[in-house]
């Protein structure tokens, strides 16, 4: 499922699930005091003060910054924000992994969060983040987990079973490949 295909899904059903529309939840974030464009004060709000399940909290969250002129950053851009900074010298070993990945089917889709990189197949099945200034971290997920000294069971980055820590491009080799493709093959369709 595309991300814009789980947002209607969600938005469609908002009255549902928490009483009011989302546009009847637009205004009364406007109208809260809460800065419209903070997301995460969006969604503690929405939880604190009416219990609104955590995935109507980012539907409502999401559309109250748009319509206040938040304009979503691309993929790229996303990534590019992860690694600056005092993470920009991780950069070519996101790139190396992210080669491994994309090289395994032209149905891998690469997709922007603000903290991680989710790659998608019918479902993710890998991800990456710069989880320190002198580490990367490559999630991955199994349906069942081969055998490998490498893998440590994980619950992220995102939807991963299992991660492996990488510190230098030289991290992402051919066991690493392997690991990847394993994970693709057990998300796909």
């Amino acid at each position: 499922m595309e991300p814009s295909d789980m947002m209607a899904a969600v938005t469609s059903s908002t009255r549902d699930r928490t009483g009011r529309t989302l546009e009847e939840w637009v205004e009364a974030v406007r109208t809260s005091g809460v800065d419209p464009l903070d997301q995460n004060e969006v969604r503690k709000w929405l939880k604190a003060e009416h219990g609104v399940p955590q995935n109507s909290q980012w539907a409502i969250a999401f559309e109250t910054a748009k319509q206040s002129g938040w304009v979503e950053p691309t993929v790229e851009q996303y990534i590019d924000q992860q690694y600056r900074g005092p993470k920009a010298a991780l950069r070519p070993i996101f790139d190396a992994a992210r080669r491994l990945i994309e090289e395994l089917g032209t149905d891998v889709r690469v997709e922007g969060r603000g903290t991680y990189t989710p790659f998608v197949r019918a479902r993710q099945f890998a991800a990456i983040a710069a989880a320190t200034k002198a580490r990367v971290d490559l999630g991955l997920r199994f349906v069942e987990a081969p055998g490998s000294e490498l893998l440590v069971p994980a619950k992220a980055p995102g939807q991963s079973t299992h991660k492996i820590g990488l510190t230098s491009t030289e991290d992402v080799n051919d066991e690493v490949g392997s690991l990847i493709a394993i994970a693709y093959l057990q998300n796909g369709r």
